[in-house]
């Protein structure tokens, strides 16, 4: 009789819990409770998201999402997304809307991912952010922020994209700039070290090695009826801190060297060093010149 009332019991129990509408935003998984994200007042599991089965990331219903992709948990994928067959997404990852991404990238933890594509066979490291707003101002025409009539920093927008090519590295802390008005683009197999940025409308050919905390700066110039931004050609090195200015030209097989600036157009490949950036034998005979004339001019 006991264990008949104890069936009961928990037959009761079990058809109130099926028959009851929650509202909690928390979920109990393996025994624990966990909180779920919130969307527009709703967590994520009662709109129009739902949980990936394979690494337990969350995902938007119109997001196309090949069945071999790992999203682990706490990663976000955003509608109309493509995830291609094989790609890893690490924890803490938003992929933001109308982003796709290609065969077997591998994708860190707390990347930031919008208004791009990526290539397939990618490895885009911890921390990186792809897609947003430059920052560049530029006087007079031009994108970003700009100075308006009343002294005032405003804001102009960028609309455009970033393309990622095929067997792309992209190191930690690295941020590349979404287009104004033409995509920025990174070639095949080229490779971005840690704390690299990239300026809006940028475009890299392939093969470039950049190493960490070098900048290229973004935004455009206007010629006439023609419009210039920075542009690096094939097989370029730039070693650590090398800054390139705005509207730049660097032709292919270029190599700078560590704490170079470019100001102006490279356009003979080779080796350039120094601020500004000069041929790398001009630059050690100035640079021994100098040293020679101060050591004399201590000797007398």
């Amino acid at each position: 009789m006991m264990a008949m009332a104890s069936r009961n019991a928990l037959l009761k129990n079990l058809t109130l819990i099926l028959s009851r509408k929650y509202t909690s935003r928390t979920q109990v998984i393996s025994g624990t409770s966990v909180e779920l994200p919130s969307c527009h007042g709703k967590s994520l599991e009662q709109s129009d998201y739902k949980r990936w089965d394979n690494g337990g990331g969350m995902f938007h219903n119109s997001a196309c999402i090949d069945h071999t992709a790992l999203i682990e948990n706490g990663a976000i994928v955003h509608s109309n997304c493509t995830i291609a067959k094989d790609v890893q997404i690490g924890s803490g990852t938003v992929i933001g809307s109308s982003t796709s991404i290609g065969e077997s990238t591998t994708i860190g933890y707390n990347v930031v991912l919008s208004n791009c594509s990526v290539g397939q066979f990618c490895v885009i490291h911890h921390g990186v952010c792809i897609g947003q707003d430059g920052m560049v101002n530029i006087i007079l025409q031009g994108f970003g922020f700009f100075i308006d009539d009343k002294g005032q920093v405003a804001k102009k927008p960028q609309m455009l994209n970033v393309r990622i090519g095929d067997h792309v590295e992209i190191g930690a802390n690295t941020c590349i700039d979404r287009g104004s008005w033409r995509d920025t683009v990174i070639g095949h197999f080229t490779k971005l070290d840690n704390l690299v940025q990239i300026g809006h409308n940028v475009q890299i050919g392939k093969c470039c090695i950049i190493c960490g905390q070098s900048g290229i700066a973004g935004s455009a110039t206007f010629v006439g009826n023609n419009i210039y931004s920075c542009r690096l050609g094939d097989y370029v090195t730039m070693g650590g801190r090398v800054a390139i200015k705005d509207h730049v030209l660097i032709a292919s097989k270029v190599r700078l060297a560590a704490n170079s600036c470019v100001t102006k157009n490279i356009t003979v490949a080779g080796d350039y060093a120094g601020f500004p950036a000069m041929p790398a034998e001009e630059w050690r005979r100035q640079t021994v010149n100098m040293r020679l004339h101060f050591k004399k001019g201590r000797s007398l």
